[in-house]
């Protein structure tokens, strides 16, 4: 049967007509198309298109069976890799306070959308975690502790420059109530308990926390075991601080010379008494490891799910010495002239200095301990301590997933859901954050390349976006 020309014609009409119809118009929404999507629990889809609108995620589908018209707002993500927003699970405002006003940008344009802020003066953090409240398309977002629940005398008690005042000191069992109800009204999301806190305070807390519906972070407290605490209900334990002691096979003998120590008979401060009872202890402790007792302290963690932050990058400061890297020091210049300088030439001096065998021994056991907890399905939370040890914020973050995945041995894709995925679900939020789904914030971050192949990917930063806002793109 032959068709006219005019009817070829028309037919044509109809053709296009119907393909542009099936073309499909998001108003007011942030295309992306033909991007390798890497969700940290089912892992790499290849050429998928997200849709998002009003601050979330709207829609995700092949990138073949959705065909956006011309007028959508569309970022080409061909050769590019879309993950979840990164968390910082441990760091500090209050630190060094005239640096809080820059780190938000520093955490942001390093892909950094959500932070937990560990340890200060809680009017102080608050400040920020209220403007967080009030910017979220364009601040970190922001949960907070308030201080740092210690003992007497306290360890980060104002005293100098190292140890600015970040905690409070108790000086009883009834002075841990007051302290928490001023945080309770003061609407933080966690506490955190130290290290000079006696049996007594530290299981007061736990009860509170409780009733409160609050976790608890913290570090072991030297008058304590990590069965103990974990048994009481301590949510989190930060950089596996005094975990050594718990896993020594001299345990006994290291917890009755703390008890001493702990008398304080010479009236230290509490820092340079903590300082005094780790140089005393931890390589004596690392040298008596004893597999044993190890593999008995992670199956209680475990069983009790006790999560866990080694802040790698911090504990082997020593050893990878990344304050040597020409990057990082270029990464000073991102910070105030007078922090920056200090660094520089704080920095620059250490370079100068050796890596003591003790550090080595540290470093060496850090790595093997995190393996295995990890090893063990204990969760594990990013978190770097940054601004301390010149830990530049945001920057600080990548260098612990480099840690987590290099040396210590995580895969790419278990090192970011350890900053994406985990610290949403110790929040209770997984069904907010830490995945890419619909329905989910858009804390998203484009990568010009595969961290799945090379963790130091996630320094590739093309595009951040802040609950569905492009807050920096780099193009």
């Amino acid at each position: 049967m032959k068709i006219s020309a005019r009817t070829l014609y028309f037919l044509c009409i109809l053709c296009l007509m119907a393909c542009q119809s099936n073309e499909v118009i998001y108003e007011d929404a942030l295309c992306i198309q033909n991007i390798s999507t890497i969700d940290p629990i089912e892992g790499l889809k290849e050429n998928q298109t997200v849709i998002i609108k009003d601050g979330k995620i709207l829609k995700i589908a092949a990138s073949h069976r959705l065909k956006l018209a011309s007028e959508n707002n569309t970022i080409d993500g061909t050769g590019k890799f879309l993950i979840p927003g990164l968390w910082d699970a441990h760091v500090h405002f209050a630190y060094i306070e005239e640096l809080a006003p820059e780190m938000f940008d520093l955490f942001l344009s390093h892909g950094i959308t959500s932070v937990r802020d560990t340890g200060g003066k809680v009017d102080f953090v608050k400040e920020w975690k209220e403007k967080a409240l009030a910017n979220p398309t364009d601040t970190p977002r922001v949960m907070m502790a308030g201080p740092l629940l210690d003992g007497e005398p306290n360890v980060y008690d104002g005293s100098n420059a190292t140890r600015p005042e970040l905690s409070v000191g108790l000086e009883n069992v009834d002075a841990v109530s007051v302290a928490i109800k001023q945080l309770v009204d003061k609407k933080v999301d966690l506490l955190k308990a130290y290290e000079m806190l006696t049996p007594e305070q530290f299981e007061k807390i736990m009860e509170l926390a409780k009733d409160k519906g609050l976790k608890v972070t913290g570090h072991i407290p030297l008058s304590m075991d990590a069965i103990s605490v974990s048994n009481l209900g301590l949510s989190s334990i930060e950089h596996m601080r005094n975990l050594e002691i718990s896993c020594a096979s001299n345990a006994k003998e290291l917890w009755d010379q703390r008890i001493e120590m702990l008398k304080n008979e010479e009236h230290l401060t509490g820092g340079d008494l903590r300082s005094a009872i780790h140089s005393a202890q931890r390589e004596t402790a690392i040298k008596n490891y004893d597999e044993a007792r190890a593999e008995k302290v992670l199956a209680v963690l475990k069983r009790n799910d006790t999560w866990q932050i080694p802040t790698q990058a911090l504990n082997t400061f020593f050893t990878r010495r990344y304050f040597e890297r020409e990057d990082w020091q270029e990464s000073y210049s991102l910070l105030p002239d007078s922090i920056g300088q200090y660094w520089l030439d704080r920095s620059k001096a250490l370079t100068q200095t050796e890596t003591p065998a003790a550090q080595q021994a540290w470093n060496n056991w850090n790595y093997m301990m995190v393996g295995k907890i990890h090893e063990s399905g204990i969760p594990i939370m990013a978190g770097t301590d940054t601004p301390i040890a010149f830990l530049t914020p945001g920057l600080s973050l990548h260098e612990e997933l480099a840690v987590l995945v290099e040396a210590v041995g995580l895969t790419p894709i278990d090192a970011l859901k350890t900053a994406t995925y985990n610290p949403a679900k110790y929040f209770d939020m997984e069904k907010e954050l830490g995945s890419i789904k619909e329905q989910m914030w858009a804390d998203l971050l484009i990568l010009n390349s595969n961290p799945l192949e090379d963790i130091q990917h996630t320094k590739s930063i093309h595009t951040v976006i802040k609950q569905g806002k492009i807050y920096t793109s780099k193009n």
